[in-house]
């Protein structure tokens, strides 16, 4: 399923790239599901949900 940036961030797991607003998670291959599922909760360095998934209409 594909996914969008909400929120800043820069993915330390990722080489340190730096995802912004608006851009698909992950910039390449699939997300690992653990790291989608901490990324689109509260279960990270933030504290707020950074991703979330993309809609079929949006």
């Amino acid at each position: 399923m594909p996914y969008i940036v909400i929120k800043d961030f820069k993915d330390l797991q990722d080489d340190n790239h730096i995802y912004s607003k608006g851009d698909k998670y992950p910039r390449k291959g699939r997300g690992k599901k653990d790291r989608v599922e901490e990324l689109a909760s509260i279960k990270n360095k933030q504290g707020v949900p950074l991703i979330k998934e993309v809609e079929n209409d949006e």
